[in-house]
């Protein structure tokens, strides 16, 4: 596989890094870890998501139909169909190839992005997942190509679990901010009914034990995909593992910051400072000094978790997408 410099310029990387660093904090210190053959294509596969991604959500969009041809735009210069007239979509272009990233992942995530344009709610955690799977798995389906993994056919579940849990809990997060900035509700009706909540209450921003109930059990339901997607970082490069695992451990980290407002982030969106992401970050690092098991390390960094399994329990080479 050619490198990516060959056709990625330093002009471009920067355009990518720029974005992220602004629109992605978190996932941002995260990647500074990867080696920097790995860590350049990400800012460039970031900086495609947020390009996309602010056709619908940016400060300034247009109408729906604008916004669906825009889309029909990237795509096809994601694609290769057209030229491309902006820095970061021309190194994706680039990139695409030259990682041989899979068309139907480029196309799943252009997809996610046109049904945020009409969708602002989700009847049952399988049609949320359905959305995710473009929005989230697929972002982690290009990461393995990217990192040109040694077994892809093991890998790319897990990437996909994991994919999803961070967009779980950035809906969990930011429940508040959805409906306010986009009009939006991700927390599945079903189960807001199941638990005598429902959309109308999200949207009108109200809050009570029955909603709180609601937030938890997506909560856990996060939870046990990011068990299932850590169990996967052993499948990843040895150089790539610790730069994953502080991802995983920054967002999980969430988890304890909603658990410790009483699960209302319909009134506030917890955030995690700079500090407390350092903090962790040296912590995970040490911890990984003394073992390179990804799911020990998980286990006793998180807090807030409530976990299925014994903290520590760990399993490096899972041989099904369960890890069982």
């Amino acid at each position: 596989m050619s490198d990516a410099h060959a056709t990625i310029d330093d002009t471009q990387i920067a355009h990518g890094k720029r974005i992220q660093r602004r629109t992605g904090k978190t996932f941002h210190v995260a990647t500074r870890g990867l080696p920097e053959r790995i860590r350049h294509p990400t800012y460039v596969l970031y900086g495609f998501f947020r390009i996309a991604d602010e056709v619908v959500d940016g400060p300034e969009t247009g109408s729906p139909d604008q916004q669906r041809a825009e889309l029909e735009r990237i795509r096809r210069v994601a694609l290769g169909e057209r030229p491309a007239d902006d820095p970061v979509l021309a190194a994706f272009a680039d990139l695409r190839v030259e990682h041989d990233i899979p068309d139907a992942d480029v196309n799943a995530f252009i997809d996610a992005m046109c049904m945020d344009i009409d969708t602002d709610r989700y009847e049952t955690y399988d049609d949320l997942e359905a959305y995710m799977d473009g929005s989230a798995a697929a972002v982690g389906r290009m990461m393995t190509a990217v990192m040109d993994v040694d077994d892809p056919e093991s890998a790319i579940p897990h990437a996909s679990a994991l994919g999803i849990a961070f967009q779980l809990t950035n809906f969990l997060r930011d429940v508040r901010e959805d409906v306010v900035d986009h009009g939006r509700v991700y927390l599945p009706a079903e189960t807001l009914e199941n638990h005598g909540a429902s959309v109308d209450e999200i949207r009108a921003l109200e809050f009570d034990a029955n909603v709180a109930a609601a937030i938890r059990v997506e909560l856990r339901r996060a939870e046990r995909l990011y068990e299932q997607g850590v169990a996967g970082i052993a499948y990843l490069p040895a150089d790539c593992q610790f730069a994953v695992l502080l991802a995983a451990v920054l967002y999980a980290d969430h988890h304890r910051l909603i658990r410790a407002q009483g699960y209302d982030t319909v009134s506030s969106r917890p955030s995690l400072s700079l500090h407390r992401k350092l903090w962790l970050a040296a912590k995970t690092r040490w911890r990984w000094q003394w073992t390179d098991d990804p799911v020990a390390v998980f286990d006793a960094v998180t807090d807030g978790f409530e976990r299925d399994r014994p903290a520590g329990r760990s399993r490096r080479r899972p041989t099904t997408p369960d890890g069982d």
